[in-house]
């Protein structure tokens, strides 16, 4: 009795902490955050709380935790509970006495029954076994979700930052410009240079104007993929932190198969890949339980009225029958009269709940179900669970080639990506000294505007190879650094 009062509200309990969680889900969505700039880790938190691709796999997380309560109360017993009541007119049969009456008769059923599994192969345990892997699994394809998105959001911020510094870039490439043609108008005036030289330096300012204008586009576009990835509206501001970053200390001090391992033991889809590998495991013990017979303990609790049941005879003389028909009508041979004998009155007294009082009857037993044949299905089912276990096996395989590769790859990436930086470090430095050389004679007068030109826009695209590579390089060794655990920070 204690166990059939528990499970209503236990169950009652589920079914509260499951709208919890879905409410939870809901209300994650978040606003913009009020800052003028955003930094890396608001990007990033407010995709995570906003993004549709996360939601909808943490439902289905949800979804797979009511699959496990359910295969956990399966443990307990089933209760139902029925109520009739109904009219019916014309020849047919009591419900209560089973005897045939023509009349019309109110009658009402109440019942209730219960049905407890005993053994049925293990089924339930293999069953609650293989949902709880399931949950786990579905855990780390949410974490999964959310790596993926960390890292989109970490690459179009980065490509954010870069192109605000090829901006920079321009920007002081054309104040450049600017300031000596400047120089040169001063000097064209007075005689010391020809027209020519500030023709030159007016169509090179022309030219860098154009490439600002064509730096700040693709800045604007950057931010709209970002704005894009963090699903807010393009007509919403948006402006970035940029962080401050030495790729200096970054160094690429491990070697791609440590790095692997590592990855292997902390990457969520590997282990997903072997939770599920676990979670078919037991599906296919479930499904093998069956070809084995099941056995339950049943229970029920019946009763029920009917109107022909009311009426109690009661005779002369003040007691009454207990039992029906307690009257009987008596023809006289000679006058043809009928008579009650015993003689009195019949009154409506054996009311409803007297009568549900007095009806009912309870059944206590044993089941016993032992599969003979049914069509292939049991034997179909396990079938295609022991091919879906080996599938699974299959997809860890695969998980496991993928990751490695995409470590590997992000290793040659990351060696890559510090030689072309040290490399245009390098080059800056030196187009830098002939830049400043170059302004030098430039003003001196020993070389003209097109050789002024020339090391100006060599040393322009040395600082965006450079910015390029500085940024190219962090990224490709904080991807390096994630695959690790670490925590992607800039």
């Amino acid at each position: 009795m204690k166990r059939l009062i528990l499970a209503p509200l236990v169950l009652l309990v589920a079914i509260g902490i499951c709208q919890a969680q879905i409410d939870t889900l809901k209300q994650q969505a978040q606003t913009p955050p009020a800052t003028t700039k955003w930094t890396l880790q608001q990007c990033i938190d407010y995709a995570l709380a906003n993004n549709l691709t996360v939601q909808r796999t943490a439902y289905t997380v949800a979804s797979s935790e009511v699959d496990l309560r359910q295969s956990k109360f399966s443990r307990l017993p089933s209760v139902n509970g029925n109520a009739s009541y109904g009219y019916s007119w014309g020849r047919g049969l009591d419900p209560v006495s089973n005897s045939f009456t023509t009349q019309e008769i109110r009658s009402s059923n109440l019942s209730a029954n219960a049905s407890l599994p005993i053994f049925n192969g293990m089924r339930i345990h293999n069953t609650i076994r293989q949902n709880q892997n399931t949950v786990a699994a579905y855990e780390q394809d949410l974490a999964k979700a959310k790596n993926d998105l960390i890292l989109n959001v970490a690459s179009l911020f980065i490509n954010v930052v870069f192109n605000k510094e090829l901006v920079d870039n321009a920007r002081f490439q054309l104040e450049s410009s600017q300031k000596q043609l400047e120089r040169t108008r001063k000097q064209v005036a007075a005689g010391a240079l020809a027209r020519s030289e500030e023709l030159n330096l007016d169509a090179q300012v022309a030219t860098n104007e154009v490439s600002l204008t064509q730096q700040e586009n693709a800045l604007a576009l950057s931010l709209l993929r970002l704005k894009q990835a963090l699903q807010i509206p393009a007509s919403q501001g948006l402006d970035v932190e940029v962080p401050q970053l030495n790729p200096q200390e970054l160094v690429v001090d491990q070697t791609r198969d440590e790095i692997y391992e590592i990855a292997r033991q902390t990457m969520p889809e590997i282990k997903s890949a072997e939770l599920k590998i676990q979670s078919s495991y037991f599906a296919v013990r479930a499904a093998r339980g069956q070809l084995y017979p099941r056995l339950s303990l049943n229970a029920g609790l019946n009763t029920n009225y009917s109107s022909t049941q009311e009426p109690r005879f009661y005779p002369d003389g003040g007691f009454r029958f207990s039992d029906n028909p307690v009257a009987y009508l008596n023809k006289d041979a000679s006058s043809g009269v009928y008579t009650l004998s015993p003689t009195g009155q019949y009154r409506n007294t054996y009311g409803f709940s007297n009568q549900i009082k007095d009806n009912i009857y309870r059944t206590l037993g044993v089941s016993l179900v032992i599969p003979i044949f049914n069509s292939y299905s049991a034997r179909g089912t396990l079938q295609r669970t022991a091919i879906q276990s080996q599938q699974a096996k299959i997809d860890a395989q695969l998980t496991a080639q993928t990751l490695r590769q995409n470590v590997e790859t992000a290793y040659n990436d990351a060696v890559a990506a510090a030689k072309t930086y040290n490399s245009s470090l390098r080059q800056v430095q030196a187009r830098e000294e002939a830049y400043r050389m170059m302004e030098q004679k430039y003003g001196a007068g020993s070389a003209n505007s097109f050789e002024y030109q020339v090391s100006q826009n060599d040393l322009y695209r040395a600082k965006t190879d450079l910015t390029r590579a500085k940024y190219d390089f962090i990224f490709k060794k904080k991807v390096l650094d994630f695959y690790q655990g670490k925590p992607l920070e800039y």
